[in-house]
Parts: C-alpha cells; structure tokens; sequence
C-alpha cells in the first residue's frame, strides 16, 4: 500500500518539487529503501544533483547506520561525500544550508561506523581532519561534537570566551578549579533549553553547597523571533528578554556570549550539557536534554570524587 502511495505521488508532483528530503526521510522512517529510491531517482530526473538531493542522498546513510547495517552505510557516506565534493567545485559550501547538512551527516555517519566496529582512533582522525578543512564553516560545530563524543572524557576543559557576556562577569574555567562545574549551553530559540531551566535551577539548589557552579554559554544567531535579520545588538537584548522570561532561576547565571565557544564545545545541538570535575576535566559530555534524575546521577558522580 505504502508503494502504491508513493507511485502515485511520484506521479502527480511538479517538476520543481521541493520536498524530497522529507519524502525520503518520511520513507525511511516506515523502512522502505525502495521508496526512498524512487523519490532521489525521480528528483534526480528533474532537478539533478543539487544541495537538496545530497542531503537527502544523507538520510540513506542515516538509516542503514541506525539499522546496524555498517558496510551500507559506509557506502551510502561516501556516495553523498562524492557527490557534495562534486558540488563545491562550482559553488561555497555555505549558499544554501542543504549541502553542508548533507555532507555533516556523511562525515558524521563514516566517523560512526568506525567507531562502532571499534575503530575509535580512525574515526577520530577523519573528525579531526574535516574540523581542519572546514573550520570556517556552518559544519564547524557539528563536525567538533562528534570528535567530542568520542575524545572529550577525562580532557581539560578548553577555556571560555567571555569577551561578551550577559549576567554576572563569567569566571574562568581555570579559577573554578576545585570546584565541579556545569556548562549549559543554549540558544534563545531553544524549547527543550526552556524545559531544562528549571531542572538545572533545582540541581544547582541542591549542589551549590558543595562547590556547583553553573555557566550558561549561549551564542547570536543573526535573527529573533521578530527580526529575520537582526543587529547584534538587537539579538542581543532579545537574548536578555528570554532569559528574563524563560530562565528566572539562572538570572545570576555567567552567560558568555560566543560562537567561539559553541564551536570549540561542539555545541550544535542545544541543549549540550558539560559536567566538568574539581580538576576542571570534562567528567560528562552531552548533546542533548537530560532528565532530573539523570542529571543528579551525574553531578553526583563528580561531587563524590
């Protein structure tokens, strides 16, 4: 039925169809290969490779590495490498968000594989490679969070930029040595950073006795919620307004602003949290919210060392 489904549409869509990411994506998700075909191989037909197939082309590797099928998504990587590599002989990376999104997921599914077949230093080397070549890109922070996740344990924590700041002057890592620390990266776009407010308000309530300081880097994004393209300064007093607004228990949270630092720290997905020990080494690196519980779990870790 779900073949049929597709058929069909592949049928009646117009030639500048614009929606193949999802219509794969979509495909993938009810398991269907051979759908995910049929829509790459009819955009194809019409539109050519574009930064919107390679991304699309992205989400095969995606789905067979999820299924545990690590020689196809190998493949399936390196095809969409191949062909975003194709792509920057006429174009930048960045004119238009597919292609660097595409080719993330590529160097981040090959980078995967490895690591899961028990190749860590392999994949380390091809993370720490493509953070050399594209340094000066949108792929900057994801390409760092994938090096992190499998290289940041047990490191000394790289030092905050705190040039600009909301909130109280941040302190540096290096003065908060002896103390645990957590580090909550987030955007001012954020839901799930919203959510994590009030867990972290909680944990820092019950810690603070113990030495727990909480830092909340965040970075400009270029726009507001009313402002498509917004000043510095504007985003800036936007950003002030939602953390009034969202964050009234971290108001006397340090919150460097830096793109700097979410590029060192990998923190292209936010929330990203980072737990650092009395020593000022990275205890817990992790993208993405976590739960009450699970967090306490953490933090309980480093205070008992």
């Amino acid at each position: 039925m779900f073949l049929r489904r597709v058929v069909l549409l592949l049928a009646l869509v117009a030639p500048a169809w614009a929606g193949v990411v999802e219509d794969v994506r979509g495909a993938l998700a009810d398991n269907s290969y051979t759908a995910a075909n049929l829509f790459l191989k009819s955009y194809l037909a019409k539109n050519g490779v574009t930064g919107e197939y390679v991304e699309a082309y992205s989400w095969m590797a995606r789905a067979a590495f999820s299924n545990g099928d690590y020689d196809q998504a190998a493949a399936y990587a390196k095809q969409t490498e191949t062909l975003a590599l194709e792509q920057l002989k006429k174009r930048p990376l960045d004119a238009e968000p597919h292609l660097p999104i595409g080719l993330g997921a590529a160097i981040e599914v090959e980078s995967q594989t490895l690591a899961a077949q028990g190749q860590r230093e392999k994949a380390a080397a091809v993370l720490q490679a493509a953070v050399k070549t594209y340094n000066n890109t949108s792929m900057r922070a994801r390409l760092q969070k994938n090096l992190n996740l499998i290289t940041f344990d047990g490191r000394l924590a790289p030092a905050l930029h705190a040039d600009q700041f909301l909130g109280s002057k941040p302190p540096t890592l290096a003065s908060l040595k002896g103390s645990p620390v957590l580090l909550f990266f987030w955007a001012h776009w954020c839901g799930d950073c919203k959510a994590e407010a009030p867990i972290i308000t909680q944990l820092r309530s019950e810690y603070s006795a113990k030495g727990l300081t909480v830092l909340g880097p965040t970075r400009l994004y270029g726009y507001t919620a009313q402002i498509e393209h917004a000043s510095p300064s504007d985003e800036l007093a936007y950003i002030d307004a939602v953390r009034h607004r969202f964050y009234g228990g971290l108001l006397d949270m340090p919150v460097p602003i830096s793109t700097y630092n979410f590029d060192v720290y990998g923190s292209s997905t936010t929330p990203t949290l980072v737990l650092l020990d009395r020593s000022g080494k990275v205890a817990m690196y992790h993208p993405g919210a976590l739960s009450y519980d699970q967090l306490k779990a953490e933090i309980e870790k480093v205070v008992a060392r």
